[in-house]
C-alpha cells in the first residue's frame, strides 16, 4: 500500500514513475482532468478515447494499446458521468495488456456503487494483476481537506513509485483521521442511505421533468438539461444554487441532503420554464 496527500498525488506519481517521454497513457475523453494533466506534465501522451453512452469504452482503449502504451486510466465510477466498468468489461481489458502496462483504477467514488457488477479490484491485486486501485478518505469519509488517500497494488509497483514519492507526503493529523474514519461504521452507513434516498428522488424528479440523464454509480448525477447548459448554471447560481457545468447542454449535480435536493429540483423546474 501507498498513501497520498490525496489519491491526485498517487495518479501523478504513477505518471512520474512510470512514464518516460513519448510514453503512452490512455484514458476516457470525459473523465477525471488529472489523468491528462499529470500525464502531459510527465511529457508523456495523453490518448484520449470517447465514451460510449457515457460510459468508458474498454473494448475500444484495448484497440488504443500500442508498444508505447505504459499507463491506463479509469475512473469507476466516473468523474463526470456517474457511469461505472463492469466486472465483465474489465476482465477483458485485462487479458488483453501487455506486461508492462499498468492499469490505474481510480475508485474515489466506489463506496457509492451498489451494481452487484461493480468490480472487487482488491482481488485483482491479490492475484497480482497489472492495476493500482486508488481510494480516498475525501468523499464517503467526508475528509477532503484533510488531504489523504490510499493505492494498492503489487509490491513492485509500491516499490518503484516509492522510490519516487516524497519522504513524510502524508500528515500525522490525516493519517489519526483516516484510521478513526475507517471504524465509523455508523457514518459510512448514513452517508449510504442518504445517498441512494437523493440519487432516486432526482434520477425520479428529471424523469418527471422529460431529461436525460446517466443512472449513476456516484454521489452525483450527470444530466442533459436540453439547452445551453453554461446559461442554466448561470440562473441556478443567481438563485443560490451550485452545480457544476462540464460540457454543452449538461450539467453535474451533487447528491445533497433532502432538503437540499428539493430546493435545487424547484430551482431547475423555474429555470426550465424560463427561455
Amino acid at each position: 500500500m501507498i498513501l497520498g496527500n490525496g489519491s491526485d498525488e498517487i495518479m501523478d506519481l504513477a505518471a512520474k514513475t512510470f512514464l518516460e517521454p513519448g510514453d503512452e497513457a490512455i484514458l476516457g475523453d470525459l473523465t477525471f482532468a488529472i489523468y491528462r494533466i499529470s500525464v502531459t506534465a510527465h511529457h508523456g501522451v495523453a490518448v484520449r478515447v470517447p465514451l460510449r453512452d457515457g460510459c468508458y469504452d474498454l473494448e475500444a482503449m484495448a484497440r488504443r494499446l500500442t508498444p508505447l502504451t505504459r499507463l491506463v486510466f479509469i475512473c469507476n465510477p466516473n468523474n463526470p458521468t456517474g457511469t461505472m466498468v463492469t466486472r465483465r468489461e474489465l476482465d477483458r481489458l485485462l487479458n488483453h495488456l501487455p506486461s508492462n502496462v499498468l492499469v490505474v483504477m481510480d475508485e474515489a467514488y466506489a463506496e457509492y456503487a451498489d451494481d452487484p457488477e461493480f468490480p472487487n479490484t482488491i482481488e485483482d491485486v491479490r492475484r497480482g494483476a497489472p492495476v493500482l486501485v486508488l481510494r480516498t478518505f475525501s468523499k464517503m469519509y467526508g475528509l477532503a481537506g484533510l488531504r489523504i488517500g490510499y493505492g494498492l497494488s503489487t509490491p513492485e509497483v509500491v516499490e518503484a513509485m516509492n522510490r519516487v514519492r516524497l519522504p513524510f507526503n502524508t500528515n500525522s493529523l490525516a493519517q489519526s483521521a483516516a484510521l478513526a474514519a475507517l471504524s465509523d461504521e455508523t457514518h459510512v452507513a448514513r452517508s449510504l442511505r442518504v445517498n441512494r434516498e437523493g440519487r432516486r428522488y432526482l434520477s425520479e424528479s428529471f424523469k418527471a421533468l422529460d431529461l436525460r440523464f446517466f443512472p449513476s454509480q456516484a454521489n452525483f448525477i450527470y444530466v442533459d438539461t436540453g439547452r445551453k447548459g453554461e446559461a442554466v448554471y448561470e440562473k441556478l447560481l443567481r438563485k443560490g444554487v451550485i452545480v457544476r457545468h462540464i460540457q454543452g447542454s449538461w450539467l453535474r449535480i451533487s447528491i445533497g441532503r433532502p432538503a437540499e435536493n428539493r430546493r435545487f429540483v424547484k430551482a431547475l423546474a423555474d429555470v426550465l420554464k424560463t427561455k
